[in-house]
């Protein structure tokens, strides 16, 4: 039974997860899909006759995007300024409707840079965006794949085995009838590709680098390892052609590549190094940090870009979207000064460098005594960066992770997800591998948010407006706080969860200082209180109002003989599978004859009356009904990593997940909470995939590349 503090919450929620009986596969269609790639049409935000505010100097042309019609230049930026579409990412995904001279010597043209005039310009002579490409059947496709049978419970099957049917909503392929090609006749931002490949969804429409490691882990439990093999086929003729891999399909992706140079070891080459003395121990490693070398604002996010550039100092270029966290307080020299204090070259990256620890393990295994010169290189490369990573990140007296600053030659104690990265990796510090309690203590906040927030892990515990901090947790970030468990020996994962002391919270298990916040800095959770919405208290027993026994409000049945490390995976597997099945239903998702369709009063608030169920990007900690909140775009829906982490845990935990309790939305408590928060938290969001050099950095894309196909080939 739940305790009284979480009977509250309890009350929030639908009596039960709405079922029958019934085990019925749940009917999928296997046609091609009806995909219909609607046309923005520029709008002017001013009167037709007004002139275009004035403009800041022109930046200077940048090497890897040569375009004068999509790139750095007059014409970009006088479109990004004019701000026609709601999203910038519309512009630079049309295709010119003329030749490259023609549509310049229109822009050249025009006389008076009126709105009207820009928008007359780009009607007439762009076309329509994501016409390039089309839906394709998928061969040989399986509505009851194997890993169906992991999953015991009828909802949870279900809504598993309708997410495998959204392969066939996602699979795309380059339409040749359409595409400029080298002919001359038009221009267009996308890089055509060989073979049939799964797009994330939304507004990104193309092939993308790290999301298909999540997509391809989905692929591979629904047996699709023909389109996982078309994935790696893309890369590969990337790399042939262009000698690199571009982080997306189109060409202002370009400026993040790996430089491959016909070597399997695309590692370190296109990364900046840093030299860094330990001031713990005195030893100077080789380590690795995000720094692009780019001066203008990205193509598809230029008036966000060019906005924040011309009013914060010091100017923000892509070295933060190449981190994938764009923007969070991770990187600010104080949270309290926000995009000010952006200071992500220099800082050596706990995420950036586990990463390339694992490439080179990973590359070590590929050689293996097919080239033991190649092999014992990246063995002894690995060797190095596992002991910088353990000398410089690991904290043992907070048994936690934390990057390395070069500002203040110290650790920045600044605590976010980032911290389970080496474990996922396979680097588990002496501490924890040999003593229960301290591995315990390294996963305590995975076990605070369990008990006291509604969903899955954050990014952060700062709240501050940037979509890569509280509350939005990320599927990929869940995927990876479940591998670095899985990763723990089980002989100290046995026991079970410890109990805080007496009128204390699971806070009171964190060891001091890990978080660097005091309890009743973090964020609040919005409870119901009467009439109003309230956050929970903020400290003692009370703070944990999902605690139940042996469990978690959402976190699945306890099971016998489970140790701590199994239960805190079977609860963390439940949250997410319960944030994206609540928030998919909350905005119209149904499953004939055993998840029922919610009424329009309840869609009402999602504004989901004509829709269908969304599979978003990301979620809310606070709030499993809801997406996540914050950034340059609007929410994308598809979502191709979020499906491939559904299946992935599906098919690992299915047989402990239980059918989910979604909140009720005519009650459900809404809010971003309180707690810590920048005084300029308001200020640019990043995109998940929003630069020429976003998420998908050279090291996560080789990531990305190695283990999909190390994958393939124990499953092939």
């Amino acid at each position: 039974m739940l305790t009284a503090a979480a009977t509250l919450t309890a009350l929030l929620f639908h009596g039960a997860a709405a079922q029958s009986s019934a085990t019925a596969p749940v009917a999928l269609s296997t046609e091609v899909p009806s995909i219909t790639e609607s046309t923005a049409i520029a709008s002017a935000t001013a009167a037709s006759s007004s002139q275009l505010p004035s403009q800041a100097p022109i930046p200077p042309k940048q090497a890897w995007c040569p375009s004068e019609i999509f790139c750095a230049g007059p014409l970009l930026q006088t479109i990004g300024v004019a701000n026609l579409f709601p999203d910038d990412k519309t512009f630079v995904d049309k295709p010119t409707s003329k030749s490259s001279q023609a549509i310049l010597a229109d822009f050249q043209n025009i006389s008076q840079p009126t709105y009207g005039a820009i928008v007359k310009f780009v009607d007439s002579d762009f076309t329509g965006e994501g016409l390039e490409l089309e839906a394709i059947p998928l061969p040989n496709f399986n509505p009851n794949p194997p890993f169906l049978n992991n999953v015991t419970a009828t909802l949870p099957k279900a809504f598993a085995q309708t997410v495998h049917g959204f392969w066939t909503q996602l699979i795309r392929s380059t339409n040749s009838s359409t595409l400029c090609g080298s002919s001359g006749k038009c221009e267009s931002t996308l890089i055509p590709l060989n073979h049939t490949f799964v797009v994330p969804g939304g507004r990104f429409r193309e092939q993308y680098y790290w999301d298909s490691f999540w997509i391809v882990e989905g692929l591979i439990q629904s047996q699709l390892f023909s389109v996982a093999n078309d994935t790696l086929q893309n890369f590969m003729d990337e790399l042939e052609i262009f000698g690199f891999i571009p982080n997306g399909g189109r060409i202002y992706y370009a400026g993040e590549y790996i430089d491959a140079s016909g070597d399997k070891g695309i590692l370190t080459r296109a990364l900046p190094l840093a030299e860094v003395t330990s001031p713990f121990t005195n030893k100077t490693f080789t380590m690795f940090r995000y720094a692009v070398n780019n001066t203008a604002p990205r193509p598809e996010s230029y008036l966000a870009d060019y906005t924040t550039v011309n009013s914060v100092s010091p100017a923000l270029n892509d070295t933060v979207a190449e981190s994938g966290w764009d923007y969070t307080t991770r990187f600010f020299l104080s949270p309290n000064d926000g995009l000010n204090s952006v200071n992500v070259r220099n800082t050596i990256g706990i995420d950036l460098n586990s990463i390339l620890y694992k490439n080179h393990v990973l590359m070590a295994s590929f050689y293996g005594t097919a080239n033991t010169t190649s092999a014992s290189r990246h063995t002894a490369a690995a060797e190095s960066l596992k002991a910088a990573i353990l000398d410089l990140f690991w904290d043992s007296s907070k048994l936690a992770f934390y990057d390395f600053s070069l500002t203040t030659n110290s650790r920045n104690n600044f605590f976010s997800v980032a911290t389970f990265y080496p474990y996922w990796s396979g680097i588990i510090p002496d501490e924890v591998a040999q003593n229960s309690t301290a591995a315990f203590s390294a996963f305590s906040s995975v076990n605070l948010v369990l008990n006291r927030y509604n969903g899955t892990f954050p990014t952060t515990f700062i709240t501050s407006g940037q979509q890569w901090d509280a509350p939005n947790a990320w599927p990929p970030h869940q995927y990876i706080v479940l591998n670095a468990l899985r990763a723990l020996p089980s002989n100290i994962t046995s026991g079970a969860i410890p109990t805080p002391p007496s009128n204390q919270s699971t806070f009171a298990l964190i060891p001091s200082g890990q978080l660097g916040l005091a309890e009743k800095a973090l964020p609040g959770q919005p409870v119901q209180g009467g009439a109003t919405i309230i956050n929970a208290t903020t400290s003692g027993p009370g703070a944990d109002i999902n605690k139940g026994n042996n469990t978690v409000a959402n976190g699945g049945t306890a099971q016998a003989g489970e140790g701590w490390g199994q239960a805190l995976q079977r609860q963390l597997a439940n949250r997410v599978f319960t944030s994206i099945l609540c928030s998919w239903q909350a905005t119209g998702g149904s499953i004939p004859n055993i998840l029922p369709r919610l009424p329009d009063a309840e869609l009402n608030v999602t504004l989901s009356t004509t829709n269908n169920g969304n599979m978003f990007e990301k979620f809310s900690n606070l709030d499993v009904n809801s997406a996540g909140q914050g950034g340059e775009y609007t929410v994308q829906a598809g979502f191709g990593w979020t499906n491939g982490v559904l299946l992935w845990v599906a098919s690992n935990y299915g047989s402990v997940i239980d059918s989910p309790i979604c909140p009720d939305l005519l009650i459900t408590p809404t809010g971003s909470g309180s707690g810590t928060s920048s005084s300029n938290g308001s200020g640019s969001g990043g995109t998940t995939k929003s630069g020429a050099n976003a998420t998908y950095s050279t090291s996560k894309s080789f990531l990305a590349f190695t283990v999909i196909l190390a994958t393939l080939l124990t499953r092939l």
